[in-house]
């Protein structure tokens, strides 16, 4: 084992561990969230992952962006398989170490070089349809500063990761074809062989230098990005699978109830119960009460912080949104977005000061605002729309029911409303034994 061997490994260890490191701290941030039960009906879900987060069923509902986003999809996963054999020449110092596979290692280099091509094209595209095109979603206020970069960041990353790929197989062909002895004959290039011939006139000492160059950055990178992962929205590559997979499968619409509402009911119905007797506690804390709705990370469930962090900020959502379409302050995307905020800010605060930490700050009010989840319609449109199932749609349900069950706080139309119910028994103003007056009179 050579000095360039001992520092690959010393370099894929240490990328490795960080990254570990920081999936460590997104699982912590996650489980902050209370307890669902997602384990129901294993075989429907996998079904659901496969078709959404493996086939893409969602994302070509917009044919084109479909298209390109498979692109890069497709062809970032497979081309990444290369990456096996790259990590153990590193590693041992061998070359295509893979090579006696013979004609099935042709097919694979050259599906790898037609896949890197797509992925260019399809980063090109969207860089282009970002820089100049006037698309909506895109020009949102919680697009500005740093998760517009970071889009732009990751479109630059693979484009340069494609582009060293290419230029190490152009290089290699070319030793190849002088016999260099460290370069045996092996692999198609239907892309980077169109660029040998530029390279005849070059010595071999500046093409191996050209290749090696290539080679360490295409793995540098490759190892760069995956620990660029963690802190960007492209976290969506690996949650994606484990999102889907925890969906929501009982019908789009349908709120969960809460133990405690239904008790309350019941009371309200039965003559003989008596009215003061106490609340029974939380479920999940025996010795707490249960808390209505949610106020900050918390109190949400973990499923909604998995959401937050698998979201791909692509604006789908709150471009189907009816209350964003009509210029309301909601944006489904800004309400994933700002429970992903909170949620780092108080995995920062646990890291810095303990667990027990309090900052004074929650969710609703310093991030969400009352005016944004009242202006939600419930209709589902956001759900539908996100291409890995994430649902706004729960955090701002039990928003709203925290701003009310626990703050008597909702907008002057629905208080008339409440106390209707209340008083009524209906939303209408007319107690019950004037209900049938109207046929009375007709």
């Amino acid at each position: 084992m050579g000095i360039s061997n001992i520092v690959f490994l010393i370099v894929f260890v240490a990328a490795v561990a960080a990254f570990t490191y920081q999936v460590r701290k997104i699982r912590r941030n996650i489980l902050l969230g209370r307890d669902t039960d997602r384990s129901d009906r294993p075989a429907e879900r996998f079904k659901t992952m496969a078709r959404v987060a493996l086939g893409q069923s969602k994302m070509v509902v917009r044919p084109f962006a479909g298209l390109m986003h498979i692109f890069i999809y497709v062809g970032f996963v497979i081309i990444n398989i290369e990456v096996l054999e790259i990590i153990i020449d590193g590693i041992f110092g061998t070359h295509r170490v893979f090579a006696p596979l013979g004609p099935a290692y042709d097919f694979l280099i050259a599906s790898f070089e037609i896949l890197a091509v797509l992925v260019l094209v399809a980063c090109v595209v969207f860089l282009i349809r970002r820089y100049a095109g006037d698309i909506r979603r895109f020009r949102m206020k919680e697009l500005t500063g740093w998760p517009k970069t970071d889009a732009y960041i990751i479109l630059w990353v693979e484009i340069i990761l494609m582009g060293a790929f290419l230029t190490m197989n152009a290089a290699d062909g070319a030793l190849q074809v002088r016999n260099d002895p460290h370069y045996v004959q092996a692999g198609s290039f239907p892309v980077s062989g169109l660029f040998v011939p530029l390279l005849a006139n070059l010595d071999s000492s500046v093409l191996i230098a050209t290749e090696r160059t290539a080679w360490w950055a295409h793995i540098v990178g490759i190892l760069l990005f995956l620990n660029y992962l963690p802190i960007s929205k492209h976290f969506h590559i690996i949650l994606a699978f484990p999102n889907t997979y925890f969906s929501n499968l009982n019908d789009q619409g349908k709120f969960t109830n809460m133990n405690r509402v239904t008790d309350e009911v019941k009371l309200m119905m039965d003559p003989d119960a008596d009215p003061y007797a106490a609340p029974p506690p939380a479920e999940d804390n025996p010795g707490v009460p249960e808390k209505f709705g949610a106020k900050d990370v918390p109190d949400l469930t973990w499923k909604n912080l998995m959401d937050a962090y698998s979201c791909t900020e692509c604006g789908r959502c709150t471009a189907e949104c009816p209350a964003n379409i009509t210029g309301k302050k909601l944006s489904p995307r800004k309400i994933m977005m700002d429970t992903r905020d909170r949620m780092e800010e108080i995995g920062k605060n646990i890291d810095k000061h303990g667990k027990d930490y309090d900052d004074g700050k929650s969710l609703l009010g310093d991030y969400i605002t009352p005016e944004e989840l009242w202006a939600c319609t419930t209709c589902n449109a956001c759900v539908q729309a996100c291409p890995v199932n994430i649902s706004p749609l729960e955090i701002i349900v039990d928003l709203r029911r925290y701003l009310v069950m626990e703050e008597s706080k909702s907008p002057s139309e629905l208080t008339g409303m409440f106390n209707n119910i209340e008083n009524n028994g209906a939303p209408w103003a007319f107690a019950q034994a004037d209900r049938l007056k109207w046929a009375e009179e007709a």
